[in-house]
């Protein structure tokens, strides 16, 4: 049974932690809303970047002459995941579940003959992966405090995949990031980014009107494929900051919960070794003056 002294010492720990828990869960609610309203504003412009750059591939003819962001490399051999975690960790399963996803993804291709490589945007997505594919690693990027990142950052990012892939480092790029759902659920979420992903035409909604463009859809595209880049990989930035806030919030009422109830279990045991100990002083007591 440990002490009166080890008790007391342990019960003034545990409700130090708990206040830092507590203030902790209060910075991550403050920060969440603006993460959150971040994230949901940007949502419809990326979606929709994408619907155009989607419509524009589906319709446009790839020549010798195409961008190799739509044409492709003509192989499937090389894949690149470009991984988005956090910095920092106490976010409960944000980051692992993004990394889970990414490793599942991995092993399923590596399992058809092909070669993985990764280049993270997160300490964390490079700790928990590099244990398993510390070969396959070509670039890692410790980006702070995503809710500070600008375009500029996200742009930045898109140029060096860019760079990569022109240099012939990979065939296909997938961007891992978690959807912000709620402060409860953050969802993984795996995104073709390189080469662009043409939509089934038997599957694709019939159109309304014949559109003609100004110049070619060719033409829009060479423009617009690296901006769509930069635009998915700012847009997962932002859901990462939102899903990070909700699950760190999450997380630190969850300590501070239990470190209310590890508080009451040891202040009960404390009460009971004090009153032990009373009980043996006094039965020690009563015991030598019945022996006088």
């Amino acid at each position: 049974m440990a002490s009166l002294k080890a008790l007391k010492l342990r019960i003034g720990s545990v409700k130090s932690t708990q206040k830092i828990t507590k203030a902790m869960k209060m910075v991550a609610a403050a920060k969440l809303r603006r993460a959150q309203e971040a994230a949901e504003a940007g949502r419809p412009y990326a979606q929709r970047v994408e619907q155009v750059v989607a419509s524009l591939a589906s319709t446009a003819q790839i020549t010798e002459g195409s961008s190799p962001l739509l044409a492709g490399t003509g192989r499937d051999q090389v894949h690149l995941f470009v991984v988005a975690t956090s910095d920092k960790g106490l976010a409960g399963a944000f980051n692992s579940n993004i990394a889970r996803l990414a490793r599942r993804r991995a092993l399923e291709l590596q399992a058809e003959g092909k070669t993985v490589k990764f280049l993270t945007i997160g300490r964390k997505g490079r700790a928990v992966l590099a244990r398993q594919f510390r070969d396959g690693f070509v670039h890692a990027v410790e980006p702070g405090d995503l809710g500070k990142l600008t375009f500029a950052d996200a742009k930045g990012y898109a140029d060096d995949l860019i760079r990569r892939y022109e240099a012939g480092e990979f065939d296909v790029a997938h961007l891992f990031y978690a959807t912000f759902k709620t402060v409860l659920t953050q969802e993984p979420t795996e995104q073709q980014l390189i080469p662009v992903k043409i939509p089934d035409a038997t599957k694709a909604p019939a159109a309304d009107a014949v559109v003609e463009y100004e110049p070619s859809e060719e033409a829009i595209l060479d423009s617009l494929l690296p901006t769509n880049i930069a635009v998915q990989i700012y847009r997962a930035i932002r859901e990462n900051a939102a899903s990070e806030q909700g699950s760190k919030m999450t997380a630190m009422d969850n300590a501070t919960r239990n470190a209310g109830d590890l508080i009451n279990r040891l202040t009960i045991e404390y009460n009971r070794t004090r009153q032990a100990a009373i009980t043996t002083e006094l039965v020690e007591i009563i015991s030598g003056a019945e022996a006088l």
